[in-house]
Protein backbone atom coordinates (compact mmCIF):
# COMPACT_ATOMS: atom_id res chain seq x y z
CA UNK A 1 0.00 0.00 0.00
CA UNK A 2 1.37 3.44 -0.85
CA UNK A 3 1.58 6.55 1.25
CA UNK A 4 -1.16 9.08 0.59
CA UNK A 5 -0.66 12.81 1.16
CA UNK A 6 -3.41 15.33 0.55
CA UNK A 7 -2.58 19.04 0.56
CA UNK A 8 -5.21 21.69 1.20
CA UNK A 9 -4.15 25.37 0.83
CA UNK A 10 -6.49 28.10 2.00
CA UNK A 11 -9.41 27.08 -0.23
CA UNK A 12 -11.79 26.83 2.69
CA UNK A 13 -15.53 26.18 2.48
CA UNK A 14 -17.96 27.88 4.82
CA UNK A 15 -19.80 24.90 6.23
CA UNK A 16 -21.05 24.03 9.67
CA UNK A 17 -20.79 20.47 10.94
CA UNK A 18 -21.25 18.74 14.26
CA UNK A 19 -18.11 17.53 16.06
CA UNK A 20 -16.84 14.46 14.15
CA UNK A 21 -16.83 12.39 17.32
CA UNK A 22 -20.49 13.15 18.05
CA UNK A 23 -22.18 12.61 14.72
CA UNK A 24 -23.92 9.24 14.44
CA UNK A 25 -21.85 6.48 12.87
CA UNK A 26 -22.92 3.09 11.60
CA UNK A 27 -20.36 1.04 13.52
CA UNK A 28 -22.79 -1.03 15.57
CA UNK A 29 -22.11 -4.39 13.89
CA UNK A 30 -19.04 -6.55 13.56
CA UNK A 31 -17.11 -6.22 10.34
CA UNK A 32 -15.88 -9.16 8.29
CA UNK A 33 -12.37 -8.76 9.70
CA UNK A 34 -13.57 -8.49 13.30
CA UNK A 35 -15.51 -11.72 12.89
CA UNK A 36 -12.45 -13.33 11.30
CA UNK A 37 -10.22 -12.18 14.19
CA UNK A 38 -12.58 -13.66 16.78
CA UNK A 39 -12.80 -16.94 14.89
CA UNK A 40 -9.01 -17.25 14.45
CA UNK A 41 -8.35 -16.31 18.09
CA UNK A 42 -10.83 -18.86 19.41
CA UNK A 43 -9.40 -21.53 17.11
CA UNK A 44 -5.82 -20.84 18.28
CA UNK A 45 -6.91 -21.07 21.90
CA UNK A 46 -8.84 -24.29 21.22
CA UNK A 47 -5.75 -25.82 19.52
CA UNK A 48 -3.48 -24.80 22.39
CA UNK A 49 -1.37 -22.42 20.32
CA UNK A 50 -2.40 -19.53 22.57
CA UNK A 51 -4.04 -19.36 25.94
CA UNK A 52 -6.83 -17.06 26.98
CA UNK A 53 -4.52 -15.78 29.72
CA UNK A 54 -1.83 -14.84 27.19
CA UNK A 55 -4.37 -12.96 25.10
CA UNK A 56 -5.62 -11.15 28.21
CA UNK A 57 -2.08 -10.10 29.19
CA UNK A 58 -1.41 -8.69 25.71
CA UNK A 59 -4.67 -6.75 25.76
CA UNK A 60 -3.80 -5.33 29.19
CA UNK A 61 -0.36 -4.34 27.90
CA UNK A 62 -1.92 -2.47 25.00
CA UNK A 63 -4.46 -0.80 27.28
CA UNK A 64 -1.65 0.40 29.57
CA UNK A 65 0.04 2.40 26.80
CA UNK A 66 -0.66 6.12 26.83
CA UNK A 67 0.16 9.31 24.88
CA UNK A 68 2.80 10.11 27.52
CA UNK A 69 5.35 8.20 25.45
CA UNK A 70 4.71 10.33 22.40
CA UNK A 71 4.78 13.49 24.52
CA UNK A 72 8.29 12.55 25.69
CA UNK A 73 9.39 12.29 22.07
CA UNK A 74 7.99 15.72 21.19
CA UNK A 75 9.47 17.35 24.29
CA UNK A 76 12.92 15.93 23.54
CA UNK A 77 12.69 17.16 19.93
CA UNK A 78 11.84 20.66 21.16
CA UNK A 79 14.70 20.53 23.65
CA UNK A 80 17.43 18.85 21.58
CA UNK A 81 18.08 19.96 17.98
CA UNK A 82 20.25 16.92 17.18
CA UNK A 83 17.55 14.53 18.38
CA UNK A 84 14.94 16.41 16.36
CA UNK A 85 17.03 16.14 13.19
CA UNK A 86 17.38 12.38 13.66
CA UNK A 87 13.70 12.00 14.53
CA UNK A 88 12.65 13.66 11.27
CA UNK A 89 15.03 11.47 9.25
CA UNK A 90 14.91 8.16 11.14
CA UNK A 91 11.89 8.12 13.38
CA UNK A 92 12.17 4.56 14.70
CA UNK A 93 15.90 4.78 15.41
CA UNK A 94 15.44 8.04 17.32
CA UNK A 95 12.94 6.33 19.62
CA UNK A 96 15.59 3.80 20.63
CA UNK A 97 17.94 6.67 21.57
CA UNK A 98 15.25 7.81 23.99
CA UNK A 99 14.92 4.33 25.49
CA UNK A 100 11.53 3.71 23.89
CA UNK A 101 10.20 0.78 21.89
CA UNK A 102 11.26 1.03 18.26
CA UNK A 103 7.80 -0.03 17.14
CA UNK A 104 6.60 -2.65 14.67
CA UNK A 105 5.94 -0.20 11.81
CA UNK A 106 7.87 2.51 10.02
CA UNK A 107 7.36 5.77 11.91
CA UNK A 108 7.23 9.00 9.89
CA UNK A 109 7.38 12.30 11.78
CA UNK A 110 5.69 15.30 10.12
CA UNK A 111 6.57 18.71 11.50
CA UNK A 112 4.18 21.62 11.90
CA UNK A 113 5.54 25.04 10.96
CA UNK A 114 4.16 28.54 10.58
CA UNK A 115 3.30 27.69 6.96
CA UNK A 116 2.21 24.04 7.19
CA UNK A 117 -0.13 22.16 9.50
CA UNK A 118 -0.26 18.36 9.43
CA UNK A 119 -3.11 16.07 10.41
CA UNK A 120 -3.19 12.27 10.43
CA UNK A 121 -5.97 9.92 9.40
CA UNK A 122 -6.38 6.30 8.36
CA UNK A 123 -9.02 6.17 5.67
CA UNK A 124 -9.19 2.36 5.52
CA UNK A 125 -9.35 1.41 9.20
CA UNK A 126 -7.60 2.82 12.29
CA UNK A 127 -3.83 2.48 11.73
CA UNK A 128 -2.21 4.44 14.56
CA UNK A 129 1.14 4.50 16.46
CA UNK A 130 -0.27 2.66 19.45
CA UNK A 131 3.12 1.98 21.00
CA UNK A 132 3.52 5.76 21.41
CA UNK A 133 -0.05 7.01 21.83
CA UNK A 134 -1.99 4.09 23.27
CA UNK A 135 -5.38 3.14 21.90
CA UNK A 136 -6.88 5.45 19.27
CA UNK A 137 -9.91 7.53 20.33
CA UNK A 138 -13.30 6.45 19.05
CA UNK A 139 -13.62 9.49 16.79
CA UNK A 140 -10.36 8.59 15.01
CA UNK A 141 -11.83 5.21 14.08
CA UNK A 142 -15.20 6.61 13.02
CA UNK A 143 -16.21 6.50 9.38
CA UNK A 144 -17.12 10.17 9.66
CA UNK A 145 -13.60 11.33 10.59
CA UNK A 146 -11.91 8.94 8.17
CA UNK A 147 -13.91 10.13 5.18
CA UNK A 148 -14.25 13.84 5.88
CA UNK A 149 -10.69 14.63 6.95
CA UNK A 150 -9.27 14.04 3.46
CA UNK A 151 -12.09 15.98 1.79
CA UNK A 152 -12.60 18.97 4.10
CA UNK A 153 -9.85 19.01 6.73
CA UNK A 154 -10.32 22.65 7.67
CA UNK A 155 -13.96 22.08 8.52
CA UNK A 156 -13.05 19.05 10.64
CA UNK A 157 -10.28 20.96 12.43
CA UNK A 158 -12.67 23.81 13.21
CA UNK A 159 -14.97 21.32 14.89
CA UNK A 160 -12.07 20.43 17.18
CA UNK A 161 -11.64 24.13 17.95
CA UNK A 162 -8.66 24.66 15.65
CA UNK A 163 -9.25 27.48 13.15
CA UNK A 164 -6.21 27.92 10.93
CA UNK A 165 -5.34 30.97 8.86
CA UNK A 166 -6.03 30.63 5.14
CA UNK A 167 -2.32 31.12 4.43
CA UNK A 168 -1.50 27.88 6.25
CA UNK A 169 -1.38 24.79 4.04
CA UNK A 170 -3.05 21.74 5.57
CA UNK A 171 -1.43 18.40 4.75
CA UNK A 172 -3.43 15.26 5.44
CA UNK A 173 -1.36 12.10 5.92
CA UNK A 174 -3.12 8.79 5.33
CA UNK A 175 -1.59 5.97 7.38
CA UNK A 176 -0.94 2.62 5.73
CA UNK A 177 -0.65 -1.00 6.82
CA UNK A 178 3.11 -0.67 7.34
CA UNK A 179 3.55 3.04 8.10
CA UNK A 180 2.47 5.23 11.01
CA UNK A 181 2.59 9.02 11.33
CA UNK A 182 3.20 11.24 14.34
CA UNK A 183 2.78 15.02 14.18
CA UNK A 184 5.59 17.08 15.71
CA UNK A 185 3.73 20.22 16.80
CA UNK A 186 5.32 23.63 16.68
CA UNK A 187 6.69 24.64 20.07
CA UNK A 188 4.48 27.38 21.51
CA UNK A 189 5.87 30.76 22.49
CA UNK A 190 6.35 31.31 26.19
CA UNK A 191 8.01 27.95 26.85
CA UNK A 192 11.59 29.18 26.70
CA UNK A 193 13.64 27.70 29.54
CA UNK A 194 11.09 24.96 30.32
CA UNK A 195 12.32 21.50 31.27
CA UNK A 196 11.49 18.48 29.13
CA UNK A 197 8.97 17.39 31.77
CA UNK A 198 7.20 20.75 31.58
CA UNK A 199 7.19 20.65 27.81
CA UNK A 200 5.79 17.10 27.74
CA UNK A 201 2.95 18.17 30.04
CA UNK A 202 1.40 20.40 27.36
CA UNK A 203 1.64 17.85 24.52
CA UNK A 204 -1.66 16.03 24.22
CA UNK A 205 -2.68 13.05 22.11
CA UNK A 206 -4.72 15.35 19.85
CA UNK A 207 -1.65 17.54 19.22
CA UNK A 208 0.23 14.49 17.94
CA UNK A 209 -2.65 13.53 15.64
CA UNK A 210 -2.89 17.12 14.43
CA UNK A 211 -6.40 18.12 15.49
CA UNK A 212 -5.06 20.44 18.21
CA UNK A 213 -1.96 22.50 18.98
CA UNK A 214 -0.11 22.74 22.32
CA UNK A 215 -0.61 25.83 24.44
CA UNK A 216 1.75 27.23 27.05
CA UNK A 217 -1.16 28.28 29.31
CA UNK A 218 -2.56 24.76 29.81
Amino acid sequence: MNEHLHEHPGDDHDRTHAHPGLRPDVDDRLTYYQIMEIAVRELLIEKGVLSGEAVRREVEKMDARSPAQGARVVARAWHDAAFKAKLLEQGNDALVDLGLERGPYKLVIVENTAEVHNVVVCTLCSCYPRWLLGLPPDWYKSRNYRSRTVREPRAVLREFGLDLRNEVTVRVHDSTADMRYLVLPARPAGTEGWSEEQLASIVTRDCMIGVAVPRADR
